[in-house]
């Protein structure tokens, strides 16, 4: 680290400590030409990959342009900003932990449609219907469909149930 007063290419650290939350760590360093002391903070780069968008355009990864259309797609719903934040970190988690440079932005769709059907199923097919670019309600419909036979799966198994009518996960006596 070159000290910000002289330039001089030599400083030693004098402390260390955990700051932001335990994010960075604040770093106390002091010039060995100079003597002037200063203050560095060390954060991790956690680097997004590029979305490839469907004409083949690429772009920086934007989490607050995510966070917005989901946000949006959330209006006026009992889901906090929390749960929101949430969801949020853990798409940009699997996007980080795919490990690729690039990533399609359909990709990106999927997971955002995944946390929202988690989250809220109007929410959900709010996005989805915006996102698919559904033409009629015949599409929106088959959409309702799809959201209405994943939710009588057992949440154990993730099968349906065997009789019509049957408590998913319950056995007969």
């Amino acid at each position: 680290m070159h000290c910000p007063f002289c330039g001089h290419e030599e400083t030693k650290v004098t402390d260390s400590r955990l700051a932001g939350e335990g994010r960075q760590i604040r770093r106390r360093r002091e010039c060995l030409a100079c003597g002037e002391r200063f203050t560095t903070f060390e954060t991790a780069e956690l680097v997004m990959p590029q979305v490839v968008k469907s004409d083949h355009t690429r772009e920086p990864f934007d989490m607050a342009k995510m966070r917005a259309g989901m946000l949006k797609a959330l209006e006026k719903r009992p889901v906090g900003v929390e749960a929101l934040d949430a969801a949020v970190e853990r798409i940009c988690h699997r996007l980080r932990n795919f490990g690729e440079r690039e990533v399609d932005s359909r990709v990106i769709g999927e997971l955002i449609m995944e946390e929202l059907r988690q989250l809220d199923e109007v929410a959900y097919v709010r996005f989805a219907s915006v996102y698919h670019r559904f033409q009629d309600v015949d599409e929106f419909r088959e959409q309702l469909e799809q959201l209405d036979v994943s939710r009588r799966r057992d949440p154990a198994t993730g099968q349906l149930p065997l009789l019509p009518g049957g408590v998913p996960g319950k056995g007969r006596k």
